[in-house]
C-alpha cells in the first residue's frame, strides 16, 4: 500500500498519517469502547515531545525541547496539584502556502499541538516554579521543600516541692472512709478525721 501511496505523489509525512487513520479506525472496530480522538491526539502529542528531568539537591529541572515555537505558543501550568503540564499549538507559516507557486515538497516537521506532563514528586513546591525559554529550549524549574526540621524532645520541669501543704483540686475519700482535702508538705495526704 505504501508504494501505491508514494506512486499518487504523496510523501512519507502523508503516507504515515494515513497509516495513523487507518491504524486508528482498525483499533476502534477492535474494541468495545475504543479511545476518543482527542485521547489518541494528546497521546501522539505526548510522545512527540522529547524531554529531559535533572534532579538538584535544591530543585528539579524539566528541559524540553520546542524548536520553531514562540514563548506565546506555549503553557506551563499546574493541574491536580502536583502534575506540571507543557502545552501549546505550532502551526506552519500560512504566508508561505499562500505565496503563488509556492508549495511544499516535504513536510516533517510536525505541526498541531503539543503537550508534556509530568508528575511531580511530593517534596516539589509548586509554589516555587520558574519557567525560561530560549533556542527553542524551555526550562522549567521547580525548587524543592525544604525538608521539615524534626521536632526536638519537649523537656518538663520536675520542681521540688515548698515544704508548704498544696492544695488537691479535688476531694476524695482515703484509707477507711477519709476525705482527703490536700497534701502535706511532706507528701502525706492530710486528712478531716471522720471514719465510717
Amino acid at each position: 500500500m505504501e508504494i501505491a501511496l508514494r506512486d499518487m505523489g504523496l510523501d512519507t509525512s502523508m503516507i504515515a498519517a494515513i497509516h495513523d487513520m487507518l491504524e486508528f479506525s482498525e483499533e476502534s472496530t477492535e474494541r468495545p469502547h475504543p479511545p476518543s480522538r482527542a485521547f489518541v491526539r494528546d497521546n501522539k502529542a505526548m510522545k512527540a515531545t522529547t524531554a529531559d528531568i535533572l534532579e538538584y539537591p535544591n530543585a528539579y529541572v524539566f528541559i524540553v525541547d520546542l524548536p520553531g515555537v514562540r514563548p506565546d505558543q506555549i503553557q506551563v501550568q499546574i493541574e491536580d496539584g502536583n502534575v506540571l503540564t507543557v502545552s501549546g499549538e505550532r502551526w506552519r507559516e500560512k504566508e508561505r502556502e499562500q505565496k503563488e507557486g509556492v508549495k511544499y515538497v516535504r513536510m516533517e516537521r510536525r505541526q498541531g499541538k503539543f503537550m508534556k506532563r509530568f508528575e511531580l514528586p511530593e517534596n516539589a513546591n509548586t509554589d516555587a516554579i520558574s519557567a525560561t525559554y530560549q533556542d527553542g529550549v524551555l526550562t522549567i524549574t521547580v525548587e524543592k521543600q525544604k525538608p521539615a526540621e524534626p521536632k526536638k524532645p519537649k523537656t518538663i520541669e520536675v520542681k521540688v516541692g515548698s515544704g508548704q501543704a498544696q492544695e488537691v483540686g479535688t476531694v476524695g475519700a482515703g484509707i477507711g472512709g477519709e476525705q482527703i482535702s490536700g497534701v502535706a508538705g511532706d507528701g502525706t495526704p492530710e486528712t478531716q478525721g471522720r471514719q465510717l
